[in-house]
C-alpha cells in the first residue's frame, strides 16, 4: 500500500463575486517565466509558436506525464474543424515544460495515425477517456475509445484501446485493452474506464462498466498488449457508471471511486477499494447531475462530496462516516474540484451558463467569496482540466471556449497564494493550431 493521494485538488480567498479579470484588485501577483514562477506572457492564438519537438524524459510520477520530463502535459478532445460538419480531427496534446504548457510542442493523435483497425478497420472515433502509467514504466499511458465494426449479435468487441507513453511522448500505435470474458458479462458495451490503484499493491488498476450493475475490474500493470496482470468475475455495484478521478477517500491505502446508477441524472455511491479492488459500497448520495470529491472543509484530511443538480448543489462532508449535510444556492450541471491556492482544502468549481468557483475553508463551502470566471472570449465554456500545469504546488484551470465548431480559445489560468487572482490567462491558445500541417 501506499501513501494517502488525492486525485482532486483544493483553497481560500477573500474576493467577493467578481469577474476573473477583475481579480488584481484582490492583490494578487503576476508570473513573469523569466526566472521560475514569474509573470507569465500570454500566447496570443494569432502569434501561435512554430510546431516544436517533444522534450524528451526520463520518466516521472507526475500526471498526466507522458514523455516523462516531470512537467504536466494537456490532453484535448473535441477539436476544431477546418469547415462545420467535417470529420473529428483526433485528439490534441500540449505539452509542458518549466513554464507550464507550451502550445508549441503539441501532437496530433489520429485514428489514421495511431488507432489499432479491427478486422482491417480503422476506428472514426477516437476520444480521451482516461490517463494513467499503466505499465509502471514512468511514462503516463492515454485510454481511448473508438467504434470498432459489431454486428449486434452476441458481446460487442472492447472499444477502449492504450496509447503508451514514451520519452518522445505519445509516439506509437495503441493498442486493444484485453478484457478477459471471465471479467465481462452480458452484453453491453465495456467503456468508462477509471484509473486508480483499488487494491494497494502500487500498480494502476482499470475499473471498466459491464452491465447490470456490475464492473469489470482489471487488476494492473498491464503489458505492452493491453492485457491485465489479473482479472476475475465481475464485480457487483451500486450502479452502471463508474465516475473519475479516484481517490482514497477513508485513507486506508486503496482508491476509491464513485459508481452512478446512469449517465444523466440519478443516484451514486461510494464505492471502496481493498485487497480484492473495489468491492464495498461506502457513502450512498443523493440524486444529481454529476458529482465531485474535493476536502472542501469542515474537517481536515476527509474527502466530501458535492452533487450538482439543476436547482442547487447538495454538500456531504466526510463521506467515511454519517456525513454532514449542506447545499449551495447554485447549480451544478458539471462539477470539478482543485486546490488552486495550495491551502490543502479544495475549490469546487461549477460550469454550466456560468462558471463559478466556491472556495474551501474550514467552514465548508460557501457563496461568500465565490467568483466567477470570464473566459477571454465569447461562446460555451467548459472546464478542460485542473491540475499543476507550471509546477508551483497549486492547481491550474484551463477552460475552453467554443463559437461553433470552427473555432474555439483555449485559456490557462495559474494557480496563486491568493487563488485565481491573474488579471489575464497565462497562456490563451487555439486547438485550431492541430490542424497546420
Amino acid at each position: 500500500m501506499r501513501a494517502r493521494r488525492y486525485g482532486i485538488c483544493t483553497t481560500a480567498l477573500t474576493c467577493t463575486l467578481v469577474t476573473l479579470g477583475a481579480l488584481t484588485a484582490c492583490g494578487g501577483t503576476s508570473h513573469d517565466g523569466a526566472s521560475g514562477p514569474a509573470r507569465h506572457t500570454p500566447v496570443q492564438v494569432a502569434d501561435a509558436p512554430a510546431l516544436l519537438p517533444v522534450p524528451q524524459g526520463k520518466g516521472s510520477k507526475t500526471p498526466d506525464d507522458f514523455n516523462g520530463d516531470g512537467h504536466r502535459d494537456l490532453v484535448l478532445n473535441d477539436l476544431v474543424k477546418a469547415q462545420a460538419h467535417a470529420d473529428d480531427a483526433g485528439i490534441g496534446i500540449v505539452y509542458g515544460g518549466e513554464r507550464g504548457l507550451a502550445p508549441g510542442a503539441r501532437q496530433l493523435l489520429s485514428p489514421e495515425r495511431q488507432a489499432a483497425p479491427t478486422d482491417g478497420q480503422l476506428p472514426a472515433v477516437f476520444d480521451a477517456e482516461a490517463t494513467c502509467d499503466l505499465d509502471g514504466d514512468g511514462f503516463t499511458d492515454l485510454v481511448v475509445s473508438t467504434d470498432p465494426p459489431y454486428d449486434g449479435q452476441g458481446a460487442p468487441p472492447v472499444p477502449l484501446q492504450i496509447l503508451f507513453g514514451s520519452p518522445k511522448g505519445l509516439a506509437g500505435k495503441a493498442v486493444k485493452l484485453a478484457i478477459p470474458a471471465r471479467a465481462r458479462v452480458g452484453n453491453d458495451w465495456p467503456d468508462q474506464p477509471v484509473c486508480g490503484d483499488f487494491d494497494g499493491d502500487e500498480a494502476q488498476d482499470l475499473v471498466v462498466h459491464a452491465s447490470g450493475g456490475r464492473l469489470s475490474f482489471l487488476r494492473g500493470p498491464f503489458s505492452r498488449k493491453g492485457t491485465p496482470r489479473a482479472a476475475g468475475a465481475p464485480i457487483e455495484a451500486p450502479g452502471n457508471a463508474p465516475k473519475g478521478p479516484a481517490a482514497d477517500v477513508n485513507d486506508d491505502g486503496y482508491d476509491d471511486l464513485v459508481v452512478r446508477t446512469a449517465q444523466g441524472t440519478g443516484t451514486s455511491a461510494v464505492v471502496l477499494g481493498g485487497p480484492a479492488g473495489p468491492t464495498r459500497t461506502g457513502a450512498a448520495l443523493p440524486a444529481g447531475i454529476d458529482v465531485a470529491l474535493g476536502s472542501f472543509g469542515k474537517r481536515e484530511a476527509t474527502l466530501d462530496a458535492a452533487i450538482g443538480t439543476m436547482g442547487e448543489t447538495s454538500l456531504r462532508y466526510d463521506v467515511t462516516t454519517t456525513p454532514a449535510r449542506g447545499t449551495l444556492p447554485s447549480p451544478g450541471s458539471t462539477l470539478d474540484a482543485a486546490d488552486f491556492d495550495g491551502d490543502g482544502l479544495s475549490e469546487l468549481l461549477s460550469s454550466g451558463s456560468r462558471l463559478r468557483i466556491f472556495h474551501g475553508r474550514t467552514a465548508g463551502l460557501a457563496t461568500t467569496g465565490m467568483v466567477t470566471v470570464e473566459p477571454p472570449a465569447r461562446g460555451t465554456t467548459r472546464v478542460v482540466s485542473t491540475g499543476d500545469f507550471d509546477g508551483d504546488g497549486r492547481a491550474d484551470l484551463v477552460v475552453r471556449t467554443y463559437t461553433g465548431e470552427t473555432k474555439d480559445t483555449v485559456a490557462v489560468y495559474p494557480g496563486a497564494e491568493k487563488g485565481l487572482v491573474a488579471a489575464e490567462p497565462s497562456v490563451t491558445f487555439s486547438s485550431s493550431e492541430f490542424l497546420a500541417k
